[in-house]
């Protein structure tokens, strides 16, 4: 038997305990996290999440006993990405365009692990003569969170496709105007501003159609993709997901109790809500909003991913062919009934 030089033998073991310590380093999950989303009760999940600390919760029971968790809230998607691309912050709650353009644009490198919410987008004008998208004049602006890629830009793509034919998709484009949904209804709210239509989400297409005259549905989201359509959920880059299984786990978990508690205890959860946003919106008012069909599509299946996913593939914006919803999500997700 060969016995190694005693320098050699201490070397060998020097480098054992250095990659056993970097072993335990990358095992270890972050202690702090930071998630954005944009304002509006689609993200209603998301403020019931962060007043009854269930991430935290959750962790804990996987073994994460000092999670921190900060919310950020952002106007827009375009930001939250940019953030979460720069990697200034870990996790975003937001539209299902961003996630698909970031999964291109990334080669699978972004991808959700819930969603959150599929609640009816409205676009509302107050210019009396746009009664249809057909109405709709050059010099017509038209608020959406974030030009050519938010889900509102989106779908107003896929109506002109289907209005005027494929090869005029982008027809509308010209007629966005980025703005978030605060800053919308506050120019919507004022008479002399350029901004004549808001393709909102709730519950900013309710107050105006309440408070701003002459506001009217033009066109909804489902009227346009023919069915529900998951507005919000929540991703990740899938290194981030590598190294924090846990924590996507407990986000998942989480997601799970604040959609039961918003089905189950609604008139809490909308205290909660206005709470967390300081919206001025009447309890009241946000119960009956809650009310109106397809307003309670807080699920955790993302639903309407794939129409939206091939018309994206279908006029060139998606690099990759979709192949499945699944391809978009986290294994964590593969057991919910998406489409």
């Amino acid at each position: 038997m060969t016995t190694l030089p005693i320098r050699i033998f201490r070397t060998a073991i020097s480098s054992l305990a250095f990659f056993a310590t970097m072993s335990v380093l990358h095992a270890q999950e972050k202690t702090e996290i930071t998630i954005t989303r944009q304002p509006g009760i689609v993200y209603f999940p998301s403020q019931v999440m962060e007043k009854q600390h269930l991430i935290e919760k959750q962790a804990a029971k996987l073994g994460l006993k000092n999670l921190k968790v900060n919310w950020a809230n952002l106007s827009g998607g375009g930001a939250q990405t940019d953030a979460l691309l720069a990697g200034s912050i870990d996790v975003v709650n937001t539209g299902v365009g961003n996630l698909l353009l970031l999964n291109d644009r990334t080669k699978g490198g972004v991808k959700a692990i819930v969603a959150t919410s599929a609640l009816p987008l409205a676009l509302i004008s107050r210019n009396p003569n746009i009664k249809t998208l057909s109405d709709i004049k050059p010099g017509d602006k038209i608020a959406v969170p974030t030009v050519k890629v938010s889900t509102q830009a989106i779908l107003l793509q896929m109506a002109a496709a289907k209005l005027y034919g494929d090869s005029e998709y982008a027809k509308l484009d010209a007629n966005t105007v980025q703005l978030g949904h605060p800053d919308a209804f506050a120019a919507m709210s004022n008479p002399t501003s350029e901004i004549t239509s808001h393709f909102a989400a709730p519950p900013f297409q309710f107050r105006e159609l309440k408070s701003v005259p002459g506001a009217h549905i033009v066109v909804q989201s489902q009227d346009i993709i023919g069915s529900p359509l998951t507005q919000s959920q929540f991703f990740c880059t899938t290194k981030f997901a590598d190294a924090n299984p846990k924590i996507v786990q407990a986000i998942m978990a989480a997601t799970l109790e604040a959609q039961a508690f918003i089905r189950e205890h609604t008139a809490d959860a909308v205290k909660i809500y206005k709470e967390i946003t300081h919206d001025p919106t009447s309890d009241e008012d946000l119960l009956q909003y809650l009310k109106e069909p397809s307003m309670m599509e807080f699920n955790p299946q993302p639903q309407g991913l794939m129409k939206f996913a091939q018309h994206l593939y279908k006029i060139g914006t998606l690099k990759t062919e979709p192949k499945s919803w699944k391809d978009y999500y986290l294994p964590v997700a593969h057991n919910l009934p998406g489409n």
